[in-house]
């Protein structure tokens, strides 16, 4: 998952360690890649003259380093580095940044642009193929749309697909999904060429890491990446310093993931699309269309590839964000549990992705399973509330069911915190912030708790107990922040009130409250190797 751990002893001193080892520690001592020790101050200067290296943290925050449970580290480089349409406020907007992108990028085989999401223009139209052939001067682009299961493309993208017409999601007028969305995707990623590439997963991983994130998620997979793009960034992560990678391949043949240095068959194995899309698979047709999305996989086909990755050791995992998919998940565990018996399907920490539209018997089910919900508090901040896409796609009621983190937690089911990046940025306080202040008040959990799911839920997810924490033995992934004064916040005003009070003995953390500024990242340090430093710091 990473370069080997630095040989250097340091001490850190004169901050705030957030650590549940001791609650008060303002020192830390690292050595071999590793916690050695956590305490006070006072005696933190029996160890000064025994280490290499004293970092005065000058009242600084120190943290666990974040790990991001779900990213796509190509097309988040591409995105850092292309067209970006997250801000585009109209279809004319968005026309104009690709007409000024064509024209600064002339020698690019194939024009790449991520982000649109007519849901929040005026007209509530994407760019038509007419359009994009003007704005490109005939030029072959792909854009996706922000949730990545659709796109609008010009039809020069689409001469380099043969036969993509008679493929399932294509129309002529409209963005394509499905079959036809994988074909074009392929052959516009297909035409960045190796070093762009890899370009690209640098410029990803640099930007983690001077975000405080420490490990990352990658979710490759036949319909979403190529083999060489997935080996090729397991082989920098464990080549140059930074971020460590742990990378999920999804696909149902298992030998191959395995083949391809994956932990599992798992990721974005897709049961279904996504609500912004119209392809998540639903019990009910949308509010705002005559059908009840697509499913790609079975509860039969769940049950095989859950039975299959138990038995060779490996995670299995799905993408399921509408209700019946999160239905096909679950019966599918439940038939692979009777077959392999529960506590093998248990013992596997299998996951599911997203998992967004979850009634009270799927989460118990999740419990039962030893499920990690693998989830994006962001799409919530992005999505949710009233007026949303959520509460457009589904109506009021059903979306303000959407992603309960805090019956999952009450539930007993692992959560890993992710950003889909780049559906969503990599902004890991932000994640925190979205999921201690979801827009429905009921599915709020505390700020700790996010941090926990956010930090040490990731390694939980990928098997490792032992890590995301800062204390004696665990790895030395942190970070060290500038902020504001430490408290402790939860939705419940009474487990606030207690947690405050020195005999709870519960480490703060930064205000997380809605227009508070997050903290500021100054260093991020990975098995003890120092993989940012903020300038001018």
């Amino acid at each position: 998952m990473s370069t080997p751990p630095s040989t250097r002893t340091v001490l850190l001193r004169r901050g705030e360690v957030h650590s549940p080892a001791d609650p008060f520690a303002t020192a830390m001592v690292v050595e071999a890649g590793h916690v050695a020790w956590v305490g006070s101050e006072g005696a933190a200067e029996a160890f000064a003259d025994g280490v290499d290296e004293v970092v005065d943290l000058d009242g600084a925050l120190v943290t666990p380093a974040f790990t991001d449970a779900h990213v796509h580290t190509t097309s988040t480089g591409l995105a850092l580095t292309g067209l970006d349409l997250t801000a585009a406020r109209s279809r004319a907007e968005a026309l104009t940044l690709v007409r000024e992108y064509a024209a600064a990028r002339p020698a690019d085989r194939v024009l790449l642009g991520h982000g649109w999401d007519a849901a929040r223009w005026p007209d509530g139209r994407p760019p038509s193929r007419t359009e994009l052939d003007e704005a490109t001067g005939g030029r072959p682009l792909y854009l996706s749309r922000i949730d990545v299961h659709s796109a609008v493309v010009s039809t020069a993208l689409l001469d380099l697909v043969p036969g993509v017409t008679d493929r399932a999601g294509y129309a002529p007028d409209a963005p394509l999904t499905r079959d036809a969305h994988h074909a074009v995707r392929a052959a516009a990623l297909g035409a960045v060429g190796p070093q762009q590439r890899t370009e690209a997963q640098r410029a990803a991983l640099r930007h983690a890491a001077s975000l405080g994130i420490g490990s990352v998620h990658e979710c490759g997979g036949p319909d979403i990446s190529s083999e060489d793009d997935f080996t090729g960034l397991l082989d920098l992560a464990r080549s140059e310093p930074g971020p460590r990678v742990a990378g999920y391949w999804a696909d149902r043949d298992i030998e191959r993931a395995r083949a391809l240095g994956a932990l599992g068959a798992a990721g974005d194995l897709f049961v279904d699309g996504s609500l912004g899309s119209h392809t998540a698979c639903l019990h009910a047709p949308y509010a705002d269309a005559a059908h009840t999305g697509t499913g790609y996989l079975t509860a039969e086909d769940v049950a095989a590839h859950v039975v299959a990755c138990t038995e060779a050791g490996l995670q299995a995992g799905f993408h399921a964000i509408g209700d019946a998919a999160v239905t096909a998940v679950v019966e599918g565990l439940r038939a692979a549990a009777e077959k392999v018996g529960l506590a093998r399907v248990r013992a596997a920490r299998h996951r599911v992705e997203h998992a967004e539209m979850l009634t009270p018997e799927t989460v118990a089910a999740f419990a039962e399973f030893g499920l990690t919900a693998s989830v994006q508090p962001a799409f919530d901040a992005l999505w949710g509330g009233e007026d949303g896409m959520y509460a457009d796609r589904l109506g009021a009621e059903r979306a303000r069911t959407l992603n309960p983190f805090a019956a999952l937690l009450r539930a007993g089911v692992p959560l890993a915190f992710g950003s889909d990046s780049p559906v969503t940025p990599l902004d890991p306080w932000g994640t925190v912030r979205a999921a201690a202040f979801h827009r429905t008040p009921e599915h709020r959990v505390s700020v700790r708790a996010a941090f926990t799911a956010h930090t040490r839920g990731g390694w939980r997810a990928v098997g490792r107990d032992d890590a995301g924490i800062l204390v004696p033995g665990a790895p030395a992934d942190y970070a060290v922040w500038r902020t504001d004064e430490l408290i402790v916040q939860a939705p419940d005003d009474r487990v606030a009130r207690w947690s405050t009070d020195p005999r709870s003995g519960t480490p703060g953390l930064p205000d997380l409250t809605p227009g508070a500024q997050l903290p500021v990242c100054l260093r991020t340090v990975v098995f003890g190797q120092t993989v940012f430093v903020r300038p001018d710091e």
